[in-house]
């Protein structure tokens, strides 16, 4: 027994077709027979046991034997039953049409396109009150990743115009040129993270209707990358749309896996987008880098990040101007904190949010709540260019540079053996001979680290730091190390034969043939001073020692300053 989805009545399953096609007026059930016995007086129980047995065509043929026959109707007036009204015309789908896309009407006998079919149905629809299409659902399964999702992904741009602080694809920038020309070519985005490297690649597919394929080097191998360029290849050559495929991380990849995508790059079967944080010169193969440009994102200012936050505080429904809590100050906070990382801003403003809910909770408790965000990398460019920095610091004299250095690193995590180290080479290479204790005092600063450790030895660190950077200067031994290096470099040179004078003797062999024979012991002699020569023959009289501590250049600006 089931219910008419028109009138609602009782209707039994095998005869719901005739009761619709009869307007709703036969085949209605008043009173609903008991279980164990069927409207002609026959068992239930036997019924089903016989009907088990038999075949398909058995039951559609002995369903069929209960039903008068009934004119044929067409879908068209199955539909016009529903509103009560008698059709003036129907439709009948041929089924050698369905590939050209058109309809035959009965009445006229006439072919008609899905289009004016469309319209008409769109026309009834307007005549029995109904004005507008019915919305379309959103299965729970997308609702479901919707509420799941953070705060920084629910607000990634959807268009160029917004995304902030990146002039490549701003109104006048290179990249968003290409991107609107269609001309996109193959490239790796070189930025820190949270600057929108992804979130520029998925527009480029977006704004230029390209296939995207997105996979990240951590999970991907080279037989899904093969997978995705036969993939690619096909699509090319079936719908002439071309593939995006973007690589998130594509430093992790190694130099043998990156050359797989050397191939479909330069013949354009895809257009790859790399994204990175390393350095593409020490990361990225050179043959894939000369197939693609690199485009550099810069760091977002805090006015970006600003902007940024603003749009999400309005997108959350949270009014700046009258919150109690989270005011412009608090913005400010948040975008001076997250260090240009537009993801880990809108982290700290979806925890912000979820604080300021709480009752009794102050804007000085939320900022102690937060936690500081430092960007280091101990095996990237924030490594070195951390520890270069530190070190020109103190070249150049300053001693609060220096100190600034120093704390960054230590509070980012850096090994302080490394950095005992580095000042352990600083002691020799800039200050030299200036100022000898220098050396023993940088030494001791590394012992004190490896018997100390952290936290104390930081203020070894320092003390070692601020001596070096205000003593004096002297890069004589390692620039007259340098012109030695040079020499070197010259073809033949440093095959050059030793003087025989010179030479060690320790068997009676070597010293009949003469060496050492001639050599001057310079402790015999007055002052230690002898005629001697200790140059090879090739290279006599050359000079290499510097004779300044410094060199004579002057810096007009500082004169100036």
């Amino acid at each position: 027994m089931v219910d008419c989805p028109i009138c609602g009545a009782k209707v039994r399953e095998q005869n719901i077709n005739g009761h619709i096609d009869s307007q709703c007026q036969s085949y209605v059930v008043t009173q609903e027979p008991t279980s164990d016995t069927q409207p002609d007086g026959s068992s239930n129980k036997s019924q089903a046991v016989s009907s088990f047995f038999q075949t398909p065509a058995s039951k559609k043929s002995a369903a069929s034997k209960n039903e008068p026959l009934k004119p044929l109707q067409s879908p068209i007036a199955i539909g016009n039953v529903a509103r009560n009204q008698p059709s003036p015309s129907s439709t009948v789908v041929l089924k050698g049409d369905r590939d050209s896309g058109s309809t035959t009407d009965t009445a006229t006998g006439n072919k008609r396109s899905f289009e004016e079919g469309k319209t008409i149905d769109k026309a009834n629809r307007v005549e029995d009150g109904i004005t507008a299409d019915p919305p379309p659902k959103r299965s729970k399964t997308q609702n479901a990743f919707r509420r799941a999702a953070p705060l920084a992904d629910r607000m990634r741009p959807r268009s160029l115009d917004e995304v902030c602080g990146q002039e490549l694809v701003g109104p006048n920038g290179v990249l968003r040129g290409l991107i609107e020309q269609d001309r996109v070519p193959s490239m790796i985005l070189w930025g820190a993270p949270g600057t929108g490297k992804t979130t520029i690649a998925r527009l480029i597919a977006k704004t230029t209707g390209g296939r995207f394929v997105e996979i990240n080097s951590t999970s991907s191998g080279v037989e899904e990358c093969k997978r995705i360029f036969a993939e690619a290849r096909s699509e090319l050559s079936l719908n002439g749309k071309k593939t995006i495929l973007f690589c998130d991380e594509i430093h992790r990849f190694s130099r043998a896996q990156q050359q797989t995508f050397l191939g479909p790059t330069e013949s354009g079967q895809v257009c790859l987008v790399g994204a990175t944080t390393e350095n593409p010169s020490f990361k990225i193969h050179s043959a894939l880098l000369s197939r693609a440009r690199v485009f550099v994102l810069q760091k977002l200012g805090e006015n970006d990040i600003r902007i940024i936050l603003s749009r999400a505080m309005e997108h959350e429904g949270v009014d700046e101007a009258t919150s109690v809590v989270i005011d412009a100050e608090l913005i400010g906070y948040l975008a001076a904190l997250c260090d240009g990382d537009a993801r880990i801003a809108l982290n700290l403003l979806e925890l912000t949010l979820g604080l300021s809910s709480r009752p009794g909770m102050t804007k000085e408790a939320i900022k102690k709540s937060l936690t500081r965000h430092l960007l280091y990398d101990r095996s990237g460019d924030q490594h070195f260019d951390s520890i270069s920095a530190f070190h020109k610091s103190i070249r150049g004299s300053d001693p609060d540079a220096a100190l600034y250095y120093l704390a960054r690193m230590i509070e980012s995590g850096e090994d302080p053996l490394y950095i005992a180290r580095r000042l352990i080479v600083i002691a020799s290479e800039d200050i030299g001979l200036a100022d000898n204790s220098m050396l023993p005092l940088a030494i001791a600063a590394h012992n004190a680290v490896e018997k100390i450790g952290l936290p104390e030895a930081q203020i070894n660190l320092a003390h070692a730091t601020v001596a070096m950077a205000l003593g004096p200067k002297s890069t004589r031994v390692y620039r007259s190390l340098g012109n030695v290096a040079a020499a070197l470099r010259k073809p033949g040179v440093a095959g050059l034969p030793v003087p025989v004078h010179l030479r060690n003797a320790p068997t009676r062999l070597m010293k009949e043939m003469g060496y050492g024979k001639e050599y001057k012991y310079n402790p015999n002699y007055k002052d230690g001073k002898v005629a001697q020569e200790y140059l090879p023959d090739a290279i006599r009289g050359s000079k290499f020692m510097e004779d300044r501590d410094l060199g004579t250049e002057v810096d007009p600006e500082y004169i100036s300053h």
